[in-house]
């Protein structure tokens, strides 16, 4: 009975909590366009984000942009919640000199969430693998049985086992570090810079955090794309479909058949996106952080 008083009297709490926000509005906000951008990177589709959009409404209704939306929405307040914390923690680890009222040093900051990234890898991993398979669904991309994450967790369970969930755990490691390097430094960053000082009052408009999460997501998603396509690609794969055999080889047959380009297939729909999404993530994200600190302040003077 005591437990969520507690939990968020506490600052790891309440960035817990704050984090789960801002993920629910993140995914919500954004889902469709991620749709878009997977049937781009998987190739089975040509033409423009527009194209698609058009094709998929005239074959498979308006709720195919949010097929396999279960997946993420269901994980996302846990996996949200702990980038948030991780990042908090890790971030003033590598700032010893950090009070609880000054900021930790930008340096800091990118070292935290590089690490956050590599961490929430293992949990990311898995929940994505799930969503593409849904959302290449009608595709000559997935021939993936059912139409629920939970039946299709099964399935990827039942014919490839463990090894067979955490396909592309690899490759999502090495697009989550440098990833979530730059999306935390950015935000910190730009956030200083639209409004000066507020990274220690902890008071800023809303403008600024849409705009700071806005060109955090944008950044982060620039300086990895590559490997997203490659990521999407192997993670598309079913056992009896295999086309590559790693990451080397993906990226090799991709570029040998499609040309450079290949990489960066779809990272118009991604930057929009990640501006969208990543906007919410953080305008939501700080709303609930400090409605959860104003509500323990509201607390401690009605028992003084």
């Amino acid at each position: 009975m005591d437990f969520w008083p507690e939990f968020l009297a506490s600052s790891s709490g309440r960035e817990f909590v704050a984090g789960g926000f801002g993920g629910t509005a993140g995914v919500i906000s954004g889902y469709p366009l991620d749709t878009l951008r997977i049937r781009q990177q998987s190739g089975g589709q040509n033409g423009s984000a527009f194209n698609i959009l058009r094709q998929m409404l005239s074959k498979e209704g308006f709720c195919s942009l949010y097929r396999g939306m279960g997946a993420p929405l269901a994980s996302v307040t846990f996996q949200n919640a702990v980038v948030f914390q991780t990042y908090a923690v890790l971030s003033r680890a590598f700032d010893p000199s950090a009070s609880a009222k000054d900021p930790p040093s930008y340096k800091s900051v990118a070292l935290g969430g590089m690490g956050t990234g590599g961490l929430q890898s293992l949990l990311l991993s898995p929940v994505e693998l799930i969503k593409i398979r849904l959302q290449l669904q009608n595709t000559n991309q997935s021939k993936e049985s059912g139409t629920t994450p939970v039946k299709v967790a099964k399935n990827i369970w039942r014919k490839e086992g463990l090894r067979g969930i955490y396909r592309g755990l690899g490759i999502t490691i090495m697009r989550d570090i440098p990833s979530h390097g730059f999306y935390f430094w950015t935000y910190e960053y730009m956030r200083e810079k639209l409004h000066p000082g507020c990274r220690k009052s902890g008071q800023e408009s809303l403008n600024t955090m849409l705009v700071s999460g806005g060109l955090a997501g944008v950044a982060s998603w620039v300086c990895s794309y590559p490997f997203d396509v490659v990521k999407t690609r192997l993670q598309a794969q079913t056992p009896s479909a295999i086309k590559y055999k790693g990451v080397y080889d993906c990226i090799t047959k991709s570029v040998r058949e499609e040309g450079y380009p290949v990489l960066w297939r779809g990272l118009g729909t991604a930057v929009a996106r990640a501006f969208v999404v990543n906007g919410a993530v953080f305008a939501a994200y700080e709303f609930a952080l400090r409605f959860l600190f104003n509500n323990e302040n509201v607390q401690m003077q009605e028992t003084i």
